[in-house]
């Protein structure tokens, strides 16, 4: 049996939805620089929109992205990331992975939906995005990649789908494997008030930072930076449904509930998105 938070996946299929609004966009240079990337003709509007929150050129610097990198993006939902790692990485020589949703039987339909649309976005060969190879990570997942092949790994906004679903500690170690020594774990995550008594599962998306630490360096990482690019002052995260009352989900409901009409958005959606940790580990040499 398939064990992976339904929350990723819903979330996957509510980002694919903005991505893909809009016509065809027109061939563009090959970006090979991050600040090129990020600014690509093919990337839609409500996609740049989110970059203020996501910082992703600031982010990807301080992990250490490279022209020629292999690359290991863990659970891509949509491709946000994906648009802009792949074209970079295709026009500099690297090497994109995408370690999707493991599915396994029964199949889940809404999984099975999300890695699909994936394989559609970012079929071999497509322009902009060159050739992704499209993995697995999951409870009974093999390598990710071979071992010791990748420069960088990135876990972004997923660690508290696998500690709900007892896996993030194989997250670690799988990534930790695909490493070159030397090699650099990324990671942003949903924060959680620092001092409080760390949430194993998760429940509510947000995941105590220290925790986060520990894992790595249980797996062998050594935390080599942390930085509050990814911070959001104005988040309480004494939310009603989550970090998903916030954008981009803006859940007015209980999970599995239909949307409520009457819910206030207006304090979330002041908010913004959710206060980030941004954790920078390597595999020591």
């Amino acid at each position: 049996m398939i064990m992976f938070s339904r929350r990723a996946a819903l979330a996957g299929a509510i980002a694919l939805a903005g991505c893909q609004r809009g016509p065809k966009a027109p061939a563009a240079a090959p970006p090979k620089t991050i600040a090129a990337a990020v600014a690509g003709s093919w990337r839609s509007a409500a996609d740049k929109a989110r970059d203020r929150w996501r910082h992703p050129a600031e982010s990807l610097a301080f992990w250490g992205l490279k022209p020629g990198h292999t690359v290991v993006e863990f659970w891509p939902g949509a491709g946000w990331y994906s648009e802009i790692l792949a074209p970079f990485l295709d026009a500099t020589a690297g090497k994109l992975v995408a370690a999707h949703l493991q599915l396994a039987e029964p199949v889940d339909p809404a999984a099975a939906q999300v890695v699909e649309a994936y394989r559609a976005r970012f079929a071999a060969g497509r322009k902009p995005y060159g050739v992704v190879e499209i993995t697995a990570f999951g409870p009974t997942s093999g390598p990710v990649a071979p071992a010791g092949s990748a420069d960088l790994v990135l876990f972004l906004r997923n660690l508290h789908n696998w500690m709900a679903a007892g896996i993030a500690e194989k997250a670690f170690r799988d990534a930790f494997l695909a490493l070159k020594p030397g090699g650099v774990l990324g990671v942003e995550e949903h924060r959680a008030a620092p001092g409080g008594v760390p949430d194993l599962l998760a429940d509510s998306g947000y995941v105590d930072q220290a925790y986060a630490i520990k894992l790595g360096q249980e797996a062998g990482f050594r935390l080599a930076a942390a930085s509050e690019i990814n911070a959001n002052p104005k988040d309480t995260r004494d939310h009603p449904f989550g970090v998903w009352t916030l954008p981009p989900v803006r859940r007015s409901s209980p999970r599995g509930e239909a949307f409520d009409p009457k819910f206030d958005r207006a304090r979330y959606d002041a908010i913004g998105e959710s206060d980030r940790m941004t954790l920078k580990f390597v595999k020591p040499a």
